[in-house]
């Protein structure tokens, strides 16, 4: 595949009044996505609900993906599950499908050590043979991965990468700082807010929510970083400030798909009970957007 990098965006899952998926609509997003010029296309993120969809849903909308990108860009899919055998078997099923690398959540609910985090992983890189990313949620999930866990898990060959969603800087620093020296091994902000400071602390881009509604300008952060141009990239990284603070509205993951629906895609509301939006909060994406337009942030 392509080399892990860039703006991933962690494409939304469009759904219809009854909460059903929307392929069409899925597949107009793609398409959108990859004209902006983002790096990858991401199902089952955060933004994408995959914690509240089917496992048939799940299949529909990665074969969807797949074919709809068309080879265009890597496809990655989200396959972590509570138990290690419940991940396996989605990350089987992934790679039948056609997905181009995994991104594994940390099981959550029930506390994990390290231990058990680091044989989870270990175990899932050995049943599929596909690049698996890390992917370190602590604040929804409850379990942390550990800079020295991930250190010891960038061994397996086929562990090539980690998102870090703590939104604590220095929790991805040392991420960088301890596979420095592993061949591959990419780490990749989870936070938005985070892309300039990942890539230039050694990072290699981001999973980027806003790029659902802003593809071009996130997009942009790390071409013109890799371009040498840091003032255009620190343009591009400070314009999605004012829409990111939208985001003490309400579950982010619902604003993000409240505004695409607003710039004019049926992609439908989140599935119950996470799509709930205040007036104030609505009123402030409805606001951001227009702030944003008048800025040429696209």
């Amino acid at each position: 595949m392509k080399e892990i990098g860039g703006i991933i965006v962690p494409i939304l899952t469009p759904m219809d009044e009854d909460e059903s998926v929307n392929l069409d609509a899925l597949r107009v997003q793609i398409d959108r996505m990859i004209d902006a010029g983002v790096h990858g296309i991401f199902c089952f993120g955060t933004n994408g609900e995959g914690y509240i969809l089917t496992d048939g849903e799940k299949e529909a909308v990665l074969e969807a993906t797949v074919e709809q990108v068309n080879g265009r860009v890597p496809v990655y899919a989200g396959t972590g599950c509570v138990s290690t055998a419940a991940t396996i078997r989605m990350s089987q099923r992934a790679k039948a499908i056609g997905a181009d690398a995994l991104s594994v959540i940390t099981p959550w609910f029930a506390a994990a050590s390290q231990a058990d985090l680091y044989e989870h992983y270990r175990a899932v890189a050995q049943a599929v043979d596909l690049p698996m990313i890390l992917y370190n949620i602590p604040a929804r999930t409850g379990n942390a991965l550990a800079p020295a866990t991930v250190e010891k898990l960038a061994q397996i060959a086929n562990i090539v990468g980690v998102k870090d969603s703590s939104g604590n800087f220095d929790n991805m620093l040392q991420y960088i700082e301890k596979t420095r020296d592993v061949p591959g091994f990419r780490v990749l902000s989870g936070n938005d807010s985070l892309i300039l400071w990942n890539l230039l602390a050694g990072g290699s881009g981001a999973v980027s929510g806003c790029a659902n509604v802003f593809p071009k300008t996130m997009a942009a952060i790390y071409d013109h970083f890799v371009a040498g141009d840091l003032q255009a990239a620190r343009a591009a990284q400070d314009a999605i400030r004012g829409f990111r603070d939208t985001f003490r509205y309400g579950n982010p993951n619902t604003i993000v798909k409240t505004a695409v629906g607003l710039q004019g895609y049926p992609v439908g509301k989140c599935r119950k009970p996470f799509d709930s939006l205040s007036d104030e909060g609505l009123a402030a994406v409805r606001a951001a957007l227009l702030d944003a337009a008048g800025k040429g942030v696209c």
